[in-house]
């Protein structure tokens, strides 16, 4: 690589001895570049690229940067270089150990924790305290993960200590969504990196360096990893001013006290600036200097060429300033694709993506819902997981969710009774079952574990003879099951019938046109676009249905589409759930959450809502967070500009009937004085 397009911190970096090397890589100082010329440098040393693990927080982040070293070096020696997230990167190295993991997504994993949550009756133990939800208690156990390696009940009573009547429930709870997990091989991705921790503990990988990106972003529990994994050289990149995640684990102490845990260690600053205005980094600094400076930095400014100030906008009434945003992007000669919109929390994008699309003005939005993860797509997906492996319980569960009173206890009792009638085999018990006893479901009885629940008697399968099913159905045992109702077994035969419908098909295209166009599917479009089509009143509006019903046509459409370059369905599910959350669609003006924007640049960037209470978030910051961690959002947001920036908030609310005042980030970066 020709180091002469280094600057001079920049070549410091790249070239430093092997050891425990830290960069300090301020928002648009070349972090990219500097991680490229080390890895280069390093092979150019004689280094074995396979002996080079590059840990990124995004597969992108690291695609692009193994691109960029491939101008320089063949695609033998690149494709030999290990990288990617850690997540990935551990997948990769469990299955090369012969590990046998199944991944499986958040929200499924969240389903089987519900499934086994509701089994617990918390009314009848009359408590005076309000058990949590089953979303926040596994949010909570997942947030515990990341962040702790004490046990769970001592970290959440810590936390929670009005809740500790309640522990031995909630820890029941864990341990038997734990053994669930066990029993099917379901790992979450936080399990991906304990199980590779473990591992690394027992067997050493020899790897020469790692190169860590976003440094700041770690949490307790993959950097574990790093120091499990124990290679002799570390170079690791952050920015202490960046450090935006703490929500969602990241501790910010492990870049800070990186000098402390490692010895011999050489700290790089990378202060010379390529973005953004000498204006705008002016502002940056004004504001961000508020905080504490673990490691001293001043933005050098690099961009001489045009300096147009940042411009402050107040509006009267908080949609008035979203149809005025709205109005100074139509003004604006920059190129749609160049403008970005930037808030602190993702509600407030409704009002701005209105606005533009009364004038006509394209938008995308990001940081809110993947396209994988809207239901509909994900069923599609779910249904050829199941497919692919007849053991995934929860991609089971959450297709026959769909069936009209079937929930998520029931749909997990009939996955283990159709397993069960067929020796084993999932679709052998729901097509052609050899075994027509129900199996034994309800755990046992513990009042203290708040377990209730019934031993199953045998339904009479006569209740369902106005039906018209098939002789095979009417024979399959499920029948008898007590909690299943007419239109649950409806349900099951529009699933029989589809996996009938596919018998001899190959193509992962043909098998989703014959499930898009099955009755199966049919019954989760007209659940779905009923739900989106319901109003206030509780009446469905016929326009909006059919609006919805297209629109989810028009997902599956593309998931089609998308499916129609693989011959292999399992090559394409695995590339659909590994791949799918950082798949983006659209073109006109982004729309991001500040968090959704962090390593982004654009031309011109509106930074808005910045209301006291909205930007800092009083709310959330009242439940653990901090000014420090709203200020360096704020620091984030502006730095994402490279000529232009303007900054905007409302003095009112008129559906709220809220007063506002300007955030105090304004006051500190001198736009505000204090009689505006």
């Amino acid at each position: 690589m020709p180091l002469s397009t280094l600057n001079r911190e920049q070549l410091r970096a790249v070239t430093a001895p092997m050891g425990n090397n830290l960069i300090i890589a301020s928002a648009g100082t070349g972090k990219t570049s500097t991680i490229v010329g080390r890895i280069a440098n390093l092979i150019e040393s004689g280094v074995n690229p396979s002996k080079i693990l590059l840990l990124t927080f995004t597969n992108k982040a690291s695609n692009e940067m193994l691109q960029r070293v491939g101008r320089y070096f063949s695609t033998s020696i690149v494709n030999r270089i290990e990288s990617g997230t850690f997540h990935a990167v551990s997948y990769r190295w469990l299955k090369e150990m012969k590990e046998n993991v199944i991944l499986k997504q958040p929200n499924e994993l969240r389903t089987l924790f519900r499934s086994i949550y509701e089994k617990r009756h918390f009314k009848r133990l009359n408590y005076d305290i309000e058990p949590f939800s089953s979303t926040y208690l596994y949010e909570q156990y997942s947030l515990y993960q990341n962040s702790s390696f004490d046990g769970f009940d001592i970290w959440f009573t810590d936390k929670y200590p009005e809740h500790r009547v309640l522990i031995d429930i909630y820890m029941n709870i864990i341990d038997e969504y734990e053994f669930t997990k066990d029993r099917f091989g379901f790992v979450s991705f936080n399990d991906l990196l304990l199980k590779m921790r473990e591992l690394l503990l027992e067997e050493k990988r020899d790897i020469s360096e790692v190169l860590v990106d976003e440094y700041q972003d770690t949490n307790t529990l993959q950097n574990s990893l790093i120091e499990a994994i124990d290679s002799n050289s570390l170079f690791c990149v952050g920015d202490y001013d960046q450090s935006i995640y703490a929500f969602n684990g990241a501790n910010i102490q492990n870049i800070a006290t990186f000098t402390k845990r490692y010895r011999d260690v050489r700290v790089f600053t990378l202060s010379k600036n390529y973005r953004s205005t000498a204006s705008i980094l002016s502002l940056a600094n004004r504001v961000i200097q508020r905080n504490e400076r673990i490691y001293p930095k001043k933005l050098e400014v690099t961009k001489r060429d045009i300096d147009l100030p940042p411009r402050l906008l107040i509006y009267n009434e908080l949609f008035n300033q979203y149809q005025g945003i709205a109005e100074e992007i139509k003004k604006s000669n920059t190129t749609r694709d160049e403008i970005a919109v930037l808030f602190r929390n993702n509600s407030t994008a409704d009002g701005v993506e209105a606005s533009l699309r009364e004038l006509g003005i394209n938008s995308k939005r990001r940081g809110g819902n993947s396209f994988f993860d809207v239901k509909e797509v994900k069923f599609l997906l779910d249904t050829l997981s199941l497919l692919v492996n007849p053991k995934d319980m929860m991609a089971f569960i959450h297709i026959f969710e769909y069936g009209r009173g079937i929930g998520t206890a029931l749909a997990k009792e009939m996955f283990e009774c159709f397993v069960h009638f067929g020796e084993g085999n999932l679709f052998k018990g729901m097509l052609s079952p050899t075994v027509f006893t129900l199996p034994k479901l309800n755990p046992i009885k513990n009042v203290q574990l708040g377990l209730f629940d019934d031993d199953t008697q045998i339904g009479s399968i006569s209740r369902f003879n106005n039906l018209r099913l098939d002789e095979k159905i009417k024979s399959n045992p499920i029948l008898k099951h007590p909690k299943i109702t007419s239109t649950g077994v409806l349900f099951y035969r529009d699933f029989y019938n589809f996996l009938k419908s596919i018998r001899g098909v190959k193509q992962p295209k043909s098998m989703l046109l014959k499930l898009i166009n099955s009755p199966l599917y049919g019954n989760v479009i007209d659940t779905l676009s009923t739900q989106r089509a319901k109003l206030k009143s509780g009446e469905i509006d016929r326009d909006r249905k059919e609006i919805a019903r297209e629109n989810i046509l028009r997902k599956a459409k593309l998931l089609t589409d998308l499916s129609s370059q693989y011959k292999d369905i399992r090559r394409f599910v695995n590339a659909m759930v590994l791949g799918g959350n950082e798949l983006s669609q659209g073109k006109g003006v982004n729309l991001l959450t500040v968090h959704a924007s962090k390593g982004l640049e654009f031309k011109e960037v509106y930074v808005i809502d910045l209301m006291d209470g909205r930007f800092p978030n009083r709310k959330l910051m009242s439940r653990g967070g901090t000014i420090e961690e709203e200020r360096r959002l704020f620091y984030v947001a502006v730095t994402r500009a490279k000529e232009r920036l303007y900054l905007s908030f409302a003095k009112y609310d008129k559906v709220k009937k809220i007063d506002f005042e300007g955030s105090p980030f304004l006051y500190e970066a001198g736009l505000l004085k204090k009689d505006y």
